[in-house]
């Protein structure tokens, strides 16, 4: 059984080698992860190129994800290393501070507006909300505060507003820099950090594509206010990750399960991909093994239905990057043999559809899921059909056969979706057949006498030209 949960490994000194990435990718990695919050723009075009060549080496595509850093948030730093906080002590934000001579009682900060964004009684969370700051005064440009969760408390943490609230827009300067450099090194996909509403998604794909960028949008969903928004960000994306962190500090962690479980099931009923992200074996950075209650977490993200899930820290500065992404995989895998058999699933049964190509992909999933079929192969130039197909729950893989291979890589990230190199246009139309099941027969993906769902179009070499739908079995 092939996993169909592809998996995302963010990048890091402990991954800054040829040798690592290729390990890495035969472990397991599908699709890697480039933080813009981190290194220099020659760190970043270096990154590229060894993945490239590992991917080039290892013989199998690997997609790239540029994530931007978004608003930078953070207090500054103490004169001392750290300092420590007990409950009922007052402490004050202040952005005109001196940034380096943070103590006890105040520290400097990034944002500038943070004390026109709050009142009296809003609540603060530092450190991840490790630190509760009950807000007392303001007096721009400081904000006063008494403790409410003491405790240790080192330079450059974040800060949040229990609830949300923060004017910070999207995009920074830097990320605005970013952008135009995730089109020069020619990232497949590009996140961005902290969106309130689909304004913020749009302006980011604008940009993008004003640069030239060819990659689909990512919306990390991290901000309070992002939840009010879902529906019309989830329709301004094209992926959209669930990024715990900050959300679940945001909207406070017991909402979290119920949160991620909607933003799955909405992302799939429009035709979107979903990433959940964010601590996922966390304690592989340090550990060989993952904890039980991660395996859960995992195994629980991918039964939601996940097209992919991330691992950030444990395979950025962790002890045990190549361990990390094959646990992770070993989890996937079971938690797709316990929960998937040949689902008969009902979604978009009743929906109206506006495309030809649109059709016949649900034509084949729902036939496919109703007969003894062993393999579904889409030939496609965009790589459109075989999203739609994936949409739907199934156990039966997808092969999109394509001959672009920026297409194969971003259909690296669908669940159950396997990228095959094909040239359609060097093929006589009536070998078309004869030459896919060859391919599958060779690299042992079928087996004589298998039922497969081949869809095609008449007009060879057309985007969006899906028209066709034919059941044939390996061998005839």
């Amino acid at each position: 059984m092939q996993r169909r949960t592809k998996i995302i490994a963010t990048l890091g000194p402990a991954t800054d080698t040829p040798e690592t990435l290729e390990k890495m990718i035969l472990a397991g990695m599908d699709v890697a992860r480039i933080n813009f919050s981190h290194g220099k723009a020659e760190d970043h075009t270096r990154t590229m190129r060894l993945i490239r060549e590992a991917s080039a080496k290892t013989g199998r595509e690997v997609t790239v994800l540029g994530d931007l850093g978004g608003p930078k948030i953070r207090i500054e730093c103490f004169s001392e290393d750290r300092i420590d906080l007990k409950e009922g002590d007052h402490f004050s934000l202040d952005y005109e501070y001196d940034p380096d001579a943070g103590t006890n009682t105040i520290v400097g900060i990034t944002y500038a507006q943070l004390s026109q964004d709050l009142s009296p009684g809003d609540v603060l969370l530092l450190d991840d909300g490790q630190i509760t700051l009950e807000v007392t005064e303001v007096a721009h440009p400081r904000v006063v505060s008494r403790v409410l969760v003491g405790g240790v408390l080192s330079s450059k943490k974040g800060i949040n507003r229990l609830g949300g609230g923060l004017s910070a827009r999207a995009l920074s300067d830097k990320d605005r820099e970013d952008i135009k450099l995730a089109v020069d090194i020619d990232v497949d996909f590009l996140a961005v950090s902290f969106p309130r509403d689909a304004s913020d998604v749009n302006e980011a794909k604008s940009l993008y594509q004003q640069a030239g960028g060819q990659g689909r949008i990512v919306a990390k969903i991290e901000r309070a206010e992002a939840i009010e928004n879902i529906e019309s960000i989830v329709d301004a994306a094209d992926v959209v990750m669930v990024a715990r962190g900050d959300l679940g500090v945001e909207v406070g962690y017991a909402e979290l399960p119920g949160l991620q479980k909607r933003i799955i099931r909405m992302t799939r009923q429009k035709n979107r991909v979903c990433i959940t992200a964010t601590q996922m074996m966390e304690s592989m950075i340090n550990s060989p093994i993952p904890t039980r209650a991660e395996v859960s977490d995992v195994a629980n993200a991918v039964m939601d239905g996940s097209d992919s899930v991330m691992l950030s820290g444990e395979t950025a500065i962790g002890k045990y990057p190549v361990k990390a992404i094959a646990a992770m995989a070993k989890i996937c895998e079971a938690a797709e043999k316990h929960h998937l058999a040949h689902t008969r699933s009902r979604h978009r049964i009743d929906s109206m559809f506006k495309h030809t190509d649109e059709a016949i992909a649900m034509a084949a999933m729902y036939t496919a899921n109703h007969l003894d079929v062993k393999a579904i192969i889409a030939l496609t130039e965009s790589g459109k059909t075989a999203l739609w197909m994936s949409r739907i729950r199934s156990d039966i893989p997808i092969y999109a056969f394509t001959r672009h291979q920026r297409t194969r890589r971003r259909v690296n990230l669908y669940r159950g979706v396997f990228p095959v190199s094909f040239d359609i246009t060097q093929t006589r139309t009536d070998k078309v057949w004869k030459q896919v099941s060859e391919r599958l027969l060779e690299q042992g993906l079928v087996s004589q006498g298998d039922l497969i769902i081949f869809t095609e179009g008449e007009a060879i070499g057309v985007s969006g030209g899906t028209n066709s739908m034919k059941l044939l079995r390996v061998g005839d």
